[in-house]
C-alpha cells in the first residue's frame, strides 16, 4: 500500500486490420517470417514517398464516432524526429499538432460501478519495428515498420490497475465489434502504455510521471502498476526525487527496468510531414 495518491493515464496503441501497411503497399499480416514484410518506404530509402491507406482512415473514423469524438476536418501528418534501431527513418509519421480526434468518452463499469473513461485524443501514426530482447541482446524485426495504429490516450484519470483493466477490457470488446482491430494483446494488435505518477493527496499538482511501455497482457498491468507504485513510493519515503523515464516490465523479474530517461517534447523536433499534403474529409 501506498499513502501517496496515485494517478495513471493509459496510452493504447491499436494495431488495424488492414490488408497493407499505412504509408506502403507492404503486406500488413500477422507472424509472417522476421523481416519479410518490408518495403523500401518504411525502411526509410532515399527517394521514397509515403502515401496514405485510405482503409487507415476508415477505421480512426469509425472508432472516433464510437468514442464520441470531435474529428478535425482537415487531416494531417508531422515528423517526430528521434534515433533509434527500431526506427529506420529516424523519424516517425505521426499526428501530434492536429490529433485525428478529440475529447470523447467511453462508459464502463468497475467492481459494478459506472466509471467514465476520459479520452484526450486519437491520432494515426505508423509503428516502429519489433524489438525482441533475449538476454543482453536485443533482435529487431522491421515486418512491423510501418503498421499502421491508432494511438488512443486518455487524460489521466485512473487511480488502481482494476480501474485500467476495467477499461482495457472494454475497448477491446469495442474495438472488435467495429472490425477495424483483432485486439489481441497476445499477438501485439493491442498494447498498453502507462503514465504513473504519485504525490501527496492534498498536492494540486500531480507528481513527476514515469511511462511504462508496451505491456502485453492485463496480468502484466496489474503487476506492472504495483510494481512502479511501490518503487515510487520507496524513493519518495526516501526524499528522493522521482526522475521522468521510460520504463519496460520484465517479466521474469516483475520488476519495471529503465529503458531511458525521458526525452522533452522539444527534442523530438515535431514539424509538418512535407510529403504528404493535408487532405479535407467530407462529412458523413
Amino acid at each position: 500500500m501506498s499513502n501517496y495518491q496515485v494517478t495513471i493515464g493509459v496510452e493504447v496503441h491499436i494495431e488495424l486490420k488492414t490488408k497493407t501497411k499505412c504509408f506502403s503497399g507492404a503486406a500488413n499480416t500477422f507472424a509472417a517470417i522476421p523481416n519479410s514484410q518490408t518495403s523500401a518506404i518504411d525502411c526509410g530509402y532515399p527517394g521514397t514517398m509515403p502515401v496514405l491507406n485510405q482503409a487507415v482512415v476508415v477505421c480512426a473514423v469509425k472508432l472516433a464516432h464510437a468514442l464520441k469524438m470531435a474529428i478535425d476536418s482537415l487531416l494531417r501528418f508531422d515528423r517526430k524526429n528521434y534515433f533509434y534501431s527500431d526506427l529506420p527513418k529516424g523519424y516517425q509519421i505521426t499526428q501530434y499538432y492536429h490529433p485525428f480526434g478529440s475529447n470523447g468518452q467511453l462508459k464502463i463499469i468497475v467492481n459494478d460501478q459506472p466509471f467514465l473513461v476520459e479520452f484526450e485524443r486519437v491520432h494515426i501514426e505508423e509503428d516502429t519495428a519489433k524489438q525482441i530482447h533475449e538476454g543482453d541482446a536485443t533482435f529487431l524485426d522491421y515486418n512491423r515498420a510501418g503498421i499502421p495504429l491508432l494511438e488512443l490516450v486518455t487524460k489521466p484519470i485512473f487511480t488502481s490497475s482494476e480501474q485500467v483493466v476495467a477499461y482495457i477490457k472494454a475497448l477491446r470488446k469495442l474495438l472488435v465489434a467495429l472490425d477495424i482491430s483483432d485486439a489481441d494483446m497476445s499477438q501485439g494488435s493491442l498494447r498498453c502504455d502507462l503514465n504513473i505518477s504519485l504525490k501527496q493527496p492534498d498536492a494540486k499538482v500531480l507528481g513527476t510521471k514515469v511511462e511504462i511501455k508496451n505491456l502485453n497482457s492485463l496480468h502484466n498491468i496489474t503487476l506492472a502498476v504495483a510494481d512502479e507504485i511501490t518503487r515510487q513510493t520507496k524513493l519518495l519515503n526516501a526524499k528522493t526525487k522521482i526522475v521522468s523515464q521510460t520504463r519496460r516490465f520484465d517479466e521474469k523479474t516483475k520488476q519495471t527496468i529503465l529503458m531511458r530517461e525521458k526525452t522533452s517534447v522539444v527534442d523530438y523536433k515535431y514539424f509538418r510531414e512535407p510529403n504528404i499534403l493535408p487532405i479535407q474529409l467530407d462529412q458523413a
